[in-house]
């Protein structure tokens, strides 16, 4: 299978969510936030946005996006951005990637120590963000969080560690705490980002060192590759029937060159299994 690219000419696209009839997703170096449809029709919905990062969705339909640098969950309301909820005194380092519940509930990563100034790797806090704004660490025990989904009996969180080469997971308590971290499955030099789940429990994994999205089982048995055009950092399953597999990537994820370059892209594949869960 060879995907489809259906749009290209970006900087650094990421953190793709299938929402009506349209994939959303953020241009990280670009500062924008985007939809595309399945023909490739695009549409720019933000721009001259400090970073940004994951996005997700309150049961209202509001759309949230996290502002990296800032360590800021915002609302996004006719076009403008209004204050969620501020991470800057938990959130160690920039905040990246976030899934967000039925109930409105947001879990937001963050690299946990500046990669950029060469500091040594440290463990990142996975941040709880409530409906009503509050937030409060629910982890401590993840290198690099990133990618991460929801199971669609809402009681599990699958989280990529990306500097550990593993997924892990957690079971999610009825307030949203996080117990029992386990390793989902070990990838040895496999670095999984973006993460979705499909229907029959695997998830996909977007792995840029290896060029391709990686289709696992629980225990790490990879059953499916995907190569892309060039290095995938996320993907998600959308679609009518869920069955289109996203993947968006860029041939650097250094910020001045991937604004400069321009050759992020967002591609398609149809695959068998559909997708569940959260998002």
């Amino acid at each position: 299978m060879k995907p489809d690219i259906i749009l290209e000419g970006l900087a650094f696209p990421e953190a793709p969510r299938w929402y009506g009839d349209r994939l959303w997703l953020t241009d990280q170096h670009a500062g924008e936030i985007l939809t595309v449809d399945l023909l490739g029709n695009a549409e720019r919905v933000s721009e001259h946005i400090d970073r940004p990062g994951g996005l997700g969705r309150l049961p209202n339909g509001t759309l949230l996006v996290v502002l990296m640098n800032e360590r800021k969950v915002c609302r996004l309301v006719k076009n403008q951005l209004e204050l969620h909820a501020d991470l800057s005194e938990l959130a160690s380092a920039p905040c990246n990637d976030m899934v967000v519940d039925d109930y409105g509930r947001a879990y937001v990563g963050n690299f946990g120590y500046d990669i950029e100034a060469g500091e040594p790797k440290s463990n990142a806090e996975l941040i709880l963000v409530e409906p009503n704004g509050s937030a409060r660490v629910v982890s401590r025990e993840l290198a690099f969080p990133n990618g991460a989904v929801i199971t669609p009996e809402r009681d599990t969180l699958i989280v990529a560690e990306t500097f550990s080469s593993r997924i892990s997971a957690f079971d999610i308590d009825d307030d949203g705490s996080l117990r029992n971290h386990r390793v989902w499955a070990a990838l040895a030099d496999k670095q999984p980002d973006g993460i979705c789940l499909d229907a029959e429990g695997a998830v996909w994994f977007a792995c840029p060192k290896s060029g391709r999205v990686h289709r696992v089982h629980e225990g790490g048995e990879i059953v499916d590759s995907i190569e892309t055009s060039v290095p995938p950092y996320a993907c998600m399953l959308g679609g009518p029937d869920r069955t289109k597999l996203f993947a968006l990537g860029s041939a650097t994820n250094v910020a001045e060159e991937a604004a400069r370059s321009r050759s992020g892209t967002v591609e398609v594949v149809e695959v068998d299994v559909p997708g569940a869960g959260i998002p």
